[in-house]
């Protein structure tokens, strides 16, 4: 009895080794489907990555303080008369965190710049938004085959080469404001405006001058230099707190060339954007360039100043407009950085306080001042050694003098 249960078990483990090998077997015959072949990209070192926005030294943000927009598109076409701020400002509250989502499509080979018929797309990696461009001449597509086991196989798609001009860019603003930058605001000392040569008459006595006009000019003029600029004297520029004299600010009017030098040297206005007075100054073209393509950021350390000047304005200035501010290079301000503008809170009564007894001589206790609002964004585009001129981006109010600018 004994002998038979341990052939009958002796048999059972056989049975199940063996089905054990047949199945290791079949499993390994079993034909396996083909990999997916994968679209192939380029490697893309960290430094190789570069935008109209990117900065050279950027400064890690923290991912709470990226906030996309209730309303932002999933996706967006490039479109002809689009500017990289307004359509930057589709996606994210704050614009100047661009760099931060910005993601370089391994699919275009030079990504610097985007173009009308771009295909703008938000993406997440790792949780994160990110905005991915395909080139809107490139073909790049899937296309979907079978494989013998029922799968799908990718194939890639090579892109067509298409040379665009740097011209045809989406600017960073409409070249309409670009072109108040060639009214080429300056701010001058007192001493250099003083010894500046001048226009001290004209021919048949003209008092308001304009192109093709002849000219005298008293004062000590560079010979070997033939074309000036002409400049208006513009306001005088004091700290609002402290009174002290910043320089001048002065408007150009015009070009002119010096036909002969002598006292006086006779010239004509060449060029004019504006009326040229007696008494208007001659000054050395000014060949500083404005940087069209930069990376607007926030300074790096709180900056408070206020508006102590409207470049062309009476009273406000609003979107595109420019503003002078009394912060210098001290103050550490460097071009492309934003700065928010607040426009100061009302005094206010309090008409429920008033009803109490309040003790003569505290009267003031009925009035309240309010928080100031901001009112917009501008962009620093000129540095000068005492002031900074900016480029109002965005307003929700006018914006006046002396209203506050501060880090956003």
């Amino acid at each position: 009895m004994y002998i038979r249960a341990l052939r009958t078990q002796i048999g059972l483990l056989t049975l199940l080794i063996g089905a054990t090998f047949i199945n290791m077997a079949c499993s390994t015959n079993q034909p396996q489907p083909e990999p997916v072949d994968q679209v192939q990209t380029e490697a893309v070192e960290s430094a190789d990555v570069h935008h109209p926005f990117a900065p050279k030294e950027s400064t890690p943000v923290a991912a709470d303080a990226i906030q996309l927009k209730v309303d932002y598109p999933q996706q967006y076409i490039v479109k002809k008369g689009d500017t990289l701020w307004d359509i930057t400002a589709q996606f994210l509250q704050d614009p100047w965190y661009w760099p931060e989502i910005w993601q370089r499509n391994p699919q275009v080979a030079n990504p610097h710049l985007i173009y009308p018929g771009d295909i703008l797309t938000l993406i997440y990696v790792d949780g994160k938004p990110q905005i991915q461009v395909n080139k809107g001449d490139e073909v790049i597509r899937k296309e979907t085959a079978k494989t013998s086991d029922g799968g799908l196989k990718v194939v890639k798609l090579s892109p067509n080469i298409h040379r665009q001009s740097l011209d045809e860019a989406i600017p960073l603003i409409p070249n309409d404001a670009i072109r108040q930058f060639i009214t080429r605001p300056r701010v001058i000392t007192k001493a250099e405006w003083d010894e500046a040569p001048y226009i001290v008459g004209s021919d048949d006595a003209h008092l308001i001058l304009g192109a093709d006009n002849k000219i005298y000019v008293r004062g000590e003029l560079d010979k070997e230099r033939v074309r000036y600029s002409v400049f208006r004297k513009g306001n005088e520029l004091h700290d609002p707190k402290t009174d002290d004299l910043l320089g001048y600010e002065i408007i150009y009017a015009g070009d002119a060339r010096i036909n002969s030098f002598g006292s006086p040297s006779a010239g004509e206005l060449i060029s004019t954007n504006r009326e040229v007075l007696i008494g208007d100054r001659l000054m050395s073209v000014d060949k500083s360039s404005i940087d069209r393509v930069y990376y607007p950021r926030l300074p790096k350390t709180d900056v408070s100043g206020q508006v102590i000047s409207l470049f062309d304005a009476i009273s406000s200035i609003a979107k595109y407009q420019i503003g002078v501010i009394n912060r210098g290079t001290e103050q550490g301000l460097e071009v492309g950085h934003i700065l928010a503008t607040y426009q100061k809170g009302e005094l206010a009564k309090d008409r429920f306080l008033s009803t109490k007894k309040v003790a003569r001589g505290e009267e003031d206790k009925l009035m309240v001042q309010l928080p100031e609002e901001r009112s917009g964004l501008m962009r620093i585009f000129k540095t000068f050694d005492q002031v900074r001129y900016g480029l109002i981006l965005e307003s929700t109010r006018v914006i006046r003098k002396y209203d506050t600018v501060k880090r956003p």
